[in-house]
């Protein structure tokens, strides 16, 4: 497991931003309370991955995508706060997509039907501007992935 502290929302982006450039996996999952600062980690993920387009919030579009700059690879951002039944949404395509990067805010909502390999991001907040963030990969995702076949 790593960990950060992070300070502020500029350090927080510099930690995601780091880490997006060297992170080994396609699969994100991020939890975290409301305000914890998962989105502001989104953005400086997309930033080491070259994107210069805002990245805003898909709190109401549940999911906005970019292409990642020279490749051919597509970052999708997945929100799910205000998600309640997750079947019919086609997740399972991008996840299974080995040319989707994929960032997905209040993953353990869907933890069931993400893969081994899901990298765990959880922010836990430890004052008003102060951040625990702490990087594994989580045993508790599932290993039998049959059903997304």
């Amino acid at each position: 497991m790593q960990t950060y502290v992070s300070r502020s929302e500029n350090e927080t982006k510099k930690i995601a931003e780091d880490f997006a450039k060297t992170a080994k996996g396609n699969i994100f999952a991020l939890s975290g309370e409301l305000g914890a600062g998962k989105t502001t980690f989104v953005q400086g993920f997309a930033k080491g991955l070259g994107i210069k387009e805002k990245i805003l919030s898909p709190t109401f579009v549940i999911t906005r995508q970019h292409k990642i700059p020279d490749t051919s690879k597509v970052f999708y951002h997945i929100d799910l706060y205000r998600l309640e039944n997750f079947n019919q949404l086609g997740f399972e395509e991008i996840l299974l997509n080995k040319n989707s990067v994929v960032l997905i805010e209040w993953g353990e909502k869907i933890k069931s039907m993400l893969p081994k390999n899901t990298i765990k991001i959880n922010i836990t907040k430890e004052g008003p501007y102060s951040r625990l963030i702490s990087i594994s990969i989580d045993p508790n995702f599932s290993e039998d992935k049959s059903s997304m076949d």
